[in-house]
């Protein structure tokens, strides 16, 4: 779920300004991690579960181009996106609705337009407003790219996978190469700043309970389904994971059942998702909507990363 003035547009809308803000330089064989999967990711604040099929649909639409190019600090080739005539055309007329918004701005009534430059990206400026309209001088939202803030719920469930995996890492008191190795991994999969990532370090730390490999594998596999397919990139990832937790074929098949089978939505969980559905109707979580749910949790024992994965799931069922 993403809060605050930016939750009013669509992953669609916050790919095209992005990539609007962010142009693939042309005749270099080097691209910014920002027109990577990951980089889009955090940017327009979703899982990165979400992010190909959001992609795919600009692609149908023809507003963008797939190219692979080098990206700094990468082994390999990334896939890289940029926006075509048609998308440009497209992303200008999603900035000149959203720089007609009226907002309020230290007790004052101003265009947004006066609040974007050209020095600062456009869903940046945006990420300072919340859902009344009102400019802080804080970001209602900052991105996982970003060292601090709070990150949307759905990149809290990408934040709730990490720690995890710490934990795991830091049951024995230190974090060996492999382990080392596979959070690398998974941080760079996510597009996560490396100062979070110590952040999350420090906390998972501090963990007294430490979840066994497969609970965590079983994690990633419910994450991955999310959208029913578990894509190329998310594969091998996984096969890493699996590799680094000694998870066999046949143990492998059995979580994936677990995870297909979805037992772990209790009767409780299916009710709170009906009702969040409900609230989900028009797009928009209110505040009493949004302390109506909270409630709801605390006497359910329902956990923030379900109602994340929760929420991603009906987004995607709505964008979809």
């Amino acid at each position: 779920m993403v809060s605050g003035f930016l939750g009013t547009l669509t992953t669609e809308e916050r790919t095209l300004l992005h990539l609007l803000d962010h142009q693939l330089p042309e005749n270099n064989w080097e691209a910014p991690m920002e027109l990577t999967q990951a980089g889009i990711s955090a940017a327009v604040h979703v899982q990165r579960k979400h992010v190909p099929r959001t992609l795919k649909r600009l692609e149908e639409q023809a507003f963008l181009n797939t190219t692979s190019r080098h990206v700094p600090g990468a082994r390999q080739r990334r896939r890289v996106y940029s926006l075509t005539s048609e998308g440009r055309e497209r992303a200008q007329s999603i900035l000149k609705r959203v720089q007609s918004t009226a907002v309020q701005n230290n007790g004052q009534t101003v265009m947004l337009d006066s609040l974007l430059s050209g020095s600062q990206n456009t869903l940046e400026t945006l990420a300072h407003i919340d859902e009344h309209l009102v400019v802080h001088s804080e970001p209602v939202l900052s991105p996982v790219s970003h060292p601090e803030g709070s990150a949307s719920l759905d990149a809290q469930a990408g934040e709730a996978l990490v720690r995890r995996l710490f934990a795991r890492a830091w049951q024995d008191g230190r974090i060996t190469k492999d382990e080392q190795l596979l959070l690398n991994e998974v941080v760079d999969f996510l597009g996560m700043h490396p100062d979070r990532v110590r952040r999350l370090s420090n906390e998972a730390r501090r963990e007294i309970d430490v979840p066994p490999p497969e609970e965590i594998y079983l994690d990633m596999l419910r994450q991955a389904l999310v959208d029913g397919v578990i894509h190329e990139e998310e594969e091998v990832l996984l096969r890493t994971v699996q590799i680094a937790f000694d998870i066999d074929t046949k143990t492998h098949q059995r979580i994936l059942q677990q995870a297909l089978q979805q037992p772990y939505r209790t009767p409780e969980l299916e009710a709170y998702r009906s009702v969040l559905r409900t609230a989900l109707i028009d797009g928009v979580i209110t505040d009493d909507e949004s302390a109506m749910l909270e409630t709801l949790r605390k006497e359910t024992k329902i956990t923030d990363q379900e109602h994340a994965m929760l929420i991603a799931e009906l987004q995607d069922g709505i964008e979809g």
